[in-house]
């Protein structure tokens, strides 16, 4: 008899549609390893991730805003988190792979640094090789969780991570999803906390925004969503042109208005300092880093294993290295 897994097999050859990736014809893993019984491929990968310690420390790490005042601001989780569901909707629309779709969202962004996008840009200019978030989160989940083993994910799934930010010509159609899924989410949850911060009010939203997708954030997500399922066809996902002429208003305006926002980024130029000032010094003390680094060193040099370690850690974890490296601990005379 066919087990849970063949079942399902079967059941998506019903439910996916013609551009979705059967679990089936995944072109598999790194290394090869015995089929589940119970669970697909991509379910697999979808456990592995959530299971993950860079998924865990998500929770920890900067979105937008540096150690905002309040309970409700996003960080890099609940953003992960956001975008799955809003992929998810999409996917299922489309009759796309979900679970792929799922695996994709939930690692798309296990490579972020400390501090946001300013601690990108930090170590970007520090890291000789240059720092991109999408190429260390397939580093994070090819190579540097499990202890240097990996997760061993899905071909699909590692590529879904890797292009997540510009795109492949060879993208499944799942990680176009999620690609549309992370700009949707990040512009419309970016602004909510700018208008909760009073960096913004929803006076200042332009009006092509306001008019053509509402005046709440859930009614701008679900007006994007329901225009990007509905002009989506023949394999293409794509916006009508109303809505891509709104999108790319709205998303310059984030730029010019909130990314860039002087009173939201204020505290960002201290960024670089404190990165670079812990790069540095375990450049110069090797022999201070965690085992799993220290084997790094030995396979890839010095610079990409400071990288690794400093790329991984929370904003409150870098912070409290800087401290023990750089502020002097407090002492009693007996």
């Amino acid at each position: 008899m066919a087990n849970t897994r063949e079942k399902r097999e079967v059941a998506e050859r019903i439910f996916i549609g013609k551009y979705g990736v059967l679990s089936e014809n995944s072109k598999g893993r790194l290394m090869d390893e015995p089929e589940c019984d119970v669970r697909t491929c991509y379910q697999r990968d979808v456990d592995r991730i959530t299971h993950s310690k860079a998924f865990r420390r998500l929770k920890h790490k900067t979105q937008v805003f540096l150690q905002p005042e309040g309970d409700h601001y996003r960080t890099r989780l609940t953003h992960t988190l956001e975008v799955t569901r809003l992929a998810r909707t999409v996917a299922r629309a489309l009759e796309l792979n979900e679970d792929l779709t799922e695996a994709i969202a939930l690692g798309h962004d296990l490579g972020h640094t400390p501090f946001g996008h300013a601690g990108e840009r930090a170590l970007a200019k520090i890291y000789p090789g240059g720092f991109k978030h999408y190429e260390q989160s397939l580093r994070v989940v090819d190579i540097l969780e499990r202890e240097g083993r990996g997760l061993n994910l899905c071909y699909e799934t590692r590529m879904g991570i890797l292009n997540h930010t510009h795109g492949s010509p060879d993208d499944t159609r799942e990680a176009t999803c999620v690609r549309f899924a992370d700009r949707i989410a990040y512009i419309n949850h970016d602004l909510d906390d700018a208008i909760r911060a009073g960096i913004l009010t929803n006076e200042r939203i332009p009006a092509i925004v306001r008019q053509r997708c509402g005046n709440r954030n859930s009614e701008r997500i679900n007006s994007f969503l329901t225009d990007l399922i509905e002009n989506s066809a023949d394999g293409e996902i794509k916006f009508s042109a109303p809505m891509q002429e709104a999108f790319d208003t709205f998303h310059s305006f984030m730029y010019s208005d909130v990314y860039t926002n002087p009173v939201a980024k204020g505290e960002e130029s201290k960024v670089e300092g404190i990165l670079g000032g812990i790069y540095d010094y375990y450049m110069k003390h090797p022999w201070e880093l965690p085992n799993e680094m220290l084997e790094i060193v030995g396979r890839e040099g010095l610079d990409r294993a400071v990288c690794d370690y400093v790329s991984g850690m929370t904003d409150g974890y870098a912070m409290e290295k800087y401290g023990e490296i750089f502020i002097p601990a407090a002492w009693t005379v007996k």
